[in-house]
C-alpha cells in the first residue's frame, strides 16, 4: 500500500516539477543553504510527500539541492530517497552515480586509507574499460575480483565486500535474501544511465560523506535526464532498455564532430579534445593520466603537484586527495595573489623540485580566482622553458602546465605560436558556465602539440573511471558552444560597466579585475572580486565589519532583484548576476589562511545592468 502510494506521488511530482530540474545544472540558487544543502531539499520534500502535495507551486519552493550536479540535484535525490524507502533505508545510503567505476573506487579509496581488504564480486560481465592491473598498479588500491553469479557464492571475508549486478529497471535490491547481510555495498549498473550504490548495514555509514565526496570530486551525480528516466522507470515497473535507432546514432555522431571541432576552433588547437562529465572529471583523468606516464617514463622519481592554495577549491581539494593515495606524490603550495607574484613563486619552486630531480605538474587558473589576476605571460613562458639540472647535474625534467582556462575559456593560450605553444600544456574548461551556459556540467580538455603525447593516458582514465560525457551532455554542447565567444564578450561588456560603475560610485573600494590592457590582450571574464571598505580600530574590528558588509550588499541585491541576482558560486550562464563569498563557497576546503572573504561577482550576457546599478547606489547610500 505505502509503496503504491509513493510511486503514484512521484508520479504526480514527475508530471508538475519545474523545467530547470532537468535543464539547468542548479535550480533555486536564492535558496541556498551551505551548511543544509545535503538535507535541506529532502526534509521539505518529505514534508510534501507527507501531505500529498505534488503542485508544481510547491516544487518550485524547494531549496537547492547539492551541488552542480556533482553531488547531486532535485532529481537524484528523489530517485535515492524512492530507492532508499523501497528497502527501508537511509536515503543517505543510496548514492548514485552518472560513472559505472566511481561507486567502487570510492570503496576502494576509504579502504586504502584505512588499510582494509576489499572483494568486489560481480555477475554478468564488467565494463570493457574497467582495469583492475590499472587500478592496483596506478591508483595504489588492493582488492580481490571473482566472478559470483548469485549471493549464494559469497563466503565471509575480513574486509568490505561489494556486490556488482546488472539491472534494466529500478526494483527492490532483497537485503533479505540469505547472504545479503555479508555484502556491505550493493552497486546497481544500469546500462546508459550509470550506477547505483546501497550501503548496507549500520557498521558501514561511516563510509557514506567518504563516498558522497568522491561524487563531489572526482566524478558527478547521475544526470538529470538519466534520472528521470530512472524515475519513469520506476513508476511504470517497466524497463528503461533504451531503443536506439539509426536516426539517433547518426545524430550522436554529428553532436559529437560539432562538439570537438568547436573546442579546437574556441582553443586555436589542432589536437583531438576530450569532453567529460564535468570539470573536475577532466581534472581528475588530468592528474591520473600524468602520474600513470610518470611511473612508466620516469620509476621511482618523486611526482610533485604544484597547485595554489587560495585556488578553486574543488581543484584544491582533489590534488590533495590524489596525493593522500598515493606514495611518491606530493602537493607543492604555489603562492599566485595578491603581494605574491606566480611567475616569481614557480620559477623557485622548480628550481627546487629540479634540484630534487622529482616530476613537476603545474595546476593553475588565469585570470586566478577570486582576485582576476593575469600572470606576465612572457616571463611565465620564461619559466617554464627554462633549462634546469638536478643536483647531479644532469638535465632535469621539464614541467607540465595544466591551465585551468575556466574563467577565460576564449583565451589561445595553446595553438602554434601562442604563448605556451613551446611549453608542454594542457588545459580544460568547467562545462558548468560558459561552454553550457549553465545547462550541463560537460567540461573538456585539450593539449598543445607539446604534450600530445600524455593524451592517450589521459583519455584512459577518463574513459576507465567512466567519466566521460554523456550523449545528452554532449548534445547540449552541440547547441552552446557555437554561440560561446558571442556570451563571453557580451558578458564582457556589462562586467566593464558595472565595475566602472563602481568605481565611480564608491571609489574607495577595491575591484578585483582585469585592466582594458589585458582586455586588449583577450582577457575578457565576466567576473570581478570586491573588497568593500571597512572601519575598526583594529583587524579583527576591521574583519568583522566587512565581512558583514558583504552579506548586506548580497542580500540587499537578491531580495531587490530576485529573478537575475543569486547567491551562487556560479558563472558564464546565460541569464542573471551571480554573488558569492569565496572563502564559504568556492574555498570550502582551502585552509583559513587562505581564504578570501571578499565578494564575488559573475555577470551574465542577459541581465539588466541599470537596475544593478540603481540597488548598488542604494547600498552605497545607506552604508
Amino acid at each position: 500500500m505505502e509503496e503504491h502510494k509513493m510511486l503514484d506521488y512521484i508520479k504526480e511530482v514527475l508530471n508538475n516539477m519545474p523545467k530547470g530540474w532537468v535543464g539547468l545544472t542548479t535550480h533555486r540558487l536564492d535558496i541556498y543553504n551551505e551548511e543544509l544543502a545535503k538535507t535541506q531539499f529532502l526534509d521539505q520534500f518529505q514534508n510534501l510527500y507527507n501531505n500529498n502535495i505534488a503542485d508544481t507551486s510547491a516544487l518550485s519552493e524547494l531549496p537547492t539541492a547539492y551541488d552542480y550536479i556533482r553531488l547531486g540535484h532535485p532529481l537524484s535525490c528523489i530517485l535515492e530517497w524512492a530507492i532508499a524507502n523501497l528497502n527501508t533505508l537511509n536515503p543517505e545510503g543510496v548514492i548514485s552515480f552518472s560513472s559505472k567505476t566511481a561507486p567502487i573506487l570510492a570503496v576502494l579509496r576509504k579502504n586504502l586509507l584505512e588499510d582494509k581488504n576489499t572483494q568486489i564480486l560481480y555477475n554478468g560481465a564488467l565494463p570493457d574499460f574497467f582495469d583492475a592491473e590499472i587500478l592496483k598498479r596506478v591508483y595504489g588500491y588492493h582488492f580481490d575480483l571473482k566472478k559470483a553469479d548469485s549471493l549464494s557464492e559469497i563466503s565471509k571475508f575480513n574486509g568490505s565486500t561489494i556486490f556488482i549486478s546488472h539491472q534494466e529497471d529500478f526494483s527492490t535490491v532483497d537485503l533479505t535474501l540469505p547472504k545479503a547481510n555479508e555484502v556491505d555495498f550493493f552497486i546497481t549498473m544500469y546500462a546508459d544511465l550509470g550506477s547505483v550504490l546501497v550501503v548496507n548495514g549500520p557498521q558501514n555509514d561511516h563510509y557514506i560523506s567518504e563516498i558522497q565526496h568522491v561524487r563531489r570530486r572526482e566524478t558527478i551525480a547521475m544526470t538529470p535526464i538519466n534520472c528521470l528516466t530512472a524515475l519513469e522507470s520506476l513508476v511504470s515497473q517497466s524497463s528503461f532498455k533504451p531503443q536506439k535507432n539509426n536516426s539517433d546514432s547518426q545524430q550522436e555522431e554529428t553532436n559529437q564532430k560539432l562538439v570537438l571541432d568547436s573546442i579546437k576552433d574556441i582553443t586555436g588547437t589542432t589536437t583531438t579534445p576530450l569532453v567529460a562529465s564535468s570539470g573536475l572529471s577532466m581534472q581528475y583523468a588530468i592528474m591520473m593520466g600524468l602520474i600513470h606516464d610518470a611511473l612508466e617514463n620516469y620509476p621511482g622519481k618523486a611526482i610533485k603537484f604544484i597547485v595554489p592554495p587560495n585556488c578553486y577549491g574543488g581543484t584544491n581539494d582533489q590534488a590533495r586527495r590524489v596525493a593522500a593515495c598515493i606514495d611518491n606524490v606530493e602537493v607543492v603550495d604555489l603562492p599566485v595573489d595578491g603581494d605574491n607574484d606566480m611567475v616569481q613563486s614557480l620559477d623557485s619552486i622548480l628550481d627546487k623540485i629540479s634540484n630534487e630531480d622529482a616530476i613537476p605538474y603545474i595546476i593553475a587558473e588565469i585570470p586566478t580566482n577570486p582576485r582576476v589576476e593575469v600572470p606576465d605571460l612572457q616571463k611565465l613562458k620564461s619559466v617554464l622553458s627554462a633549462g634546469r639540472k638536478t643536483a647531479k647535474g644532469e638535465v632535469a625534467i621539464d614541467p607540465v602546465f595544466i591551465l585551468d582556462q575556466t574563467f577565460c575559456p576564449n583565451v589561445h593560450f595553446l595553438g602554434e605560436g601562442e604563448i605556451l605553444s613551446t611549453v608542454r600544456a594542457i588545459s580544460y574548461a568547467s562545462g558548468s558556465k560558459f561552454p553550457s551556459g549553465g545547462k550541463c556540467t560537460a567540461g573538456y580538455g585539450v593539449a598543445n602539440k607539446k604534450a600530445e603525447g600524455l593524451m592517450d593516458k589521459i583519455n584512459m582514465h577518463l574513459r576507465l573511471c567512466d567519466n566521460e560525457a554523456t550523449g545528452h551532455q554532449i548534445g547540449i554542447l552541440a547547441k552552446q558552444l557555437p554561440s560561446m565567444n558571442q556570451r563571453i564578450q557580451d558578458a564582457y561588456i556589462n562586467t566593464r560597466e558595472f565595475v566602472t560603475y563602481i568605481k565611480e560610485t564608491l571609489p574607495e573600494a577595491k575591484i578585483n579585475f582585469v585592466s582594458a590592457e589585458l582586455a586588449q590582450q583577450g582577457f575578457t571574464p565576466s567576473v570581478f572580486s570586491l573588497d568593500l571598505p571597512t572601519k575598526g580600530t583594529t583587524y579583527e574590528e576591521r574583519e568583522a565589519y566587512k565581512r558583514a558588509l558583504n552579506l548586506k550588499l548580497i542580500n540587499l541585491m537578491i531580495t531587490e532583484i530576485p529573478q537575475e541576482s543569486k547567491y551562487c558560486v556560479s558563472y558564464g550562464q546565460l541569464h542573471g548576476c551571480y554573488w558569492t563569498i569565496p572563502a564559504t563557497s568556492t574555498q570550502g576546503t582551502t585552509k583559513e589562511g587562505d581564504k578570501d572573504y571578499i565578494a564575488r561577482v559573475a555577470l551574465s550576457p542577459d541581465m539588466d545592468v541599470e537596475r544593478h546599478k540603481k540597488v548598488f547606489l542604494d547600498f552605497v547610500e545607506n552604508i
